[in-house]
């Protein structure tokens, strides 16, 4: 008789191998379904950050922060099991409601952050446009230790002094965009809108290159208290150039005076000569001294039809206006001398 071949059985598996075999289920169902849930937000619209230059681990750590995890190490796993740990993208992100760590991965991994922005205003110097450019968290600062000059060549513009060069608007970005690139785009906005206006402007202007009439609109900026008042107030100052009187601008005295002006303007201040006081020197000053705003420069451009020389601070924001010296005396006496309001403008 022939040997029996031993019938093979399956190994049974004990109560100890049931048991993992649960734990592993039970692990692995709690794993999808904790990667899918949504966690709920403290707020909605609710916010976040992810800053510049974040590696995968620091990013978890942020949303962590952001009370958008439990914990950071599972998130980790899971970008990394994805293949996305090196596709994580900076930015300001917005949740409208609720969503899961897949849901929040996606969403910091195809680029749907919100723009970030930033407002320059009409009127403000080079000086305060950089300073909140400076403190912008949301702005990479590549400008650091640039001079002006320096600066300029950085953005591709012909000039070395940046002053009253930049559009005032507000420009959106991407967080991480650099300031060279926000000041890039503000300098060509200004450049497009100075020669559409020049393309358009009045006959008989006493400019000869568009860079002048944006110095005349940067003094129209600051000289307008009422935007009614904007084409009176350059008409003035045309008139003067016309005639080859000193424009007798504050503004341009206060520029001049740089940290020496106190909030006060003193005697000594208008004949302290400098290459802004229009009080001691002839026609325009050499460069703008604030960012003029559209209205500023089309007022530049086509002023009123007007025969005034001199202009008064009424007090009010508004300005009484003269076509000679004996009616700007009488508005001196009226507004200024009897009231106490505040110097006089332009004479």
């Amino acid at each position: 008789m022939g040997k029996r071949r031993a019938r093979r059985t399956k190994p049974r598996r004990g109560p100890v191998g049931l048991l993992l075999a649960g734990f592993l289920v039970v692990c692995l169902a709690g794993l999808i379904a904790y990667l899918n849930w949504p966690v709920p937000l403290p707020e909605t619209p609710y916010p976040f950050t992810i800053t510049q230059g974040s590696s995968l681990k620091a990013t978890a750590r942020q949303l962590t922060r952001a009370h958008l995890l439990r914990e950071p190490w599972t998130f980790i796993v899971l970008a990394r099991v994805m293949g996305e740990a090196a596709d994580v993208k900076a930015g300001s992100y917005t949740l409208a409601s609720g969503v899961s760590p897949v849901e929040l991965l996606r969403k910091i991994t195809q680029n749907d952050a919100t723009q970030s922005e930033i407002t320059f205003i009409d009127g403000w110097t080079f000086s305060q446009m950089r300073q909140a450019l400076d403190k912008d968290p949301a702005v990479a600062h590549e400008s650091e230790g640039l001079s002006r000059a320096q600066l300029m060549q950085r953005i591709g513009a012909r000039e070395t002094d940046p002053e009253g060069l930049f559009f005032p608007d507000t420009y959106f970005f991407p967080v991480g965009t650099s300031d060279l690139s926000i000041l890039a785009r503000a300098y060509q906005a200004m450049r497009a809108h100075l020669a559409r206006e020049w393309a358009m402007r009045a006959a008989g202007l006493p400019y000869t290159r568009p860079y002048q009439a944006l110095i005349m609109a940067s003094i129209i900026e600051k000289e307008t208290g009422q935007p009614a008042e904007r084409a009176r107030i350059a008409a003035v100052f045309v008139n003067r150039l016309r005639l080859g009187m000193r424009l007798q601008s504050d503004p341009t005295v206060i520029y001049g005076l740089g940290p020496r002006y106190d909030g006060k303007l003193h005697v000594r201040d208008l004949t302290h000569d400098t290459p802004y006081n229009t009080y001691t020197r002839n026609g325009l000053p050499p460069t703008p001294i604030a960012m003029p705003g559209l209205a500023s420069i089309h007022a530049a451009l086509h002023p009123a039809q007007s025969k005034a020389l001199y202009f008064v601070a009424k007090g009010n924001g508004t300005h009484a206006f003269s076509d000679n010296l004996a009616e700007h005396d009488r508005a001196v006496m009226k507004y200024q001398i009897r009231g106490r309001r505040g110097p006089h403008k332009a004479g």
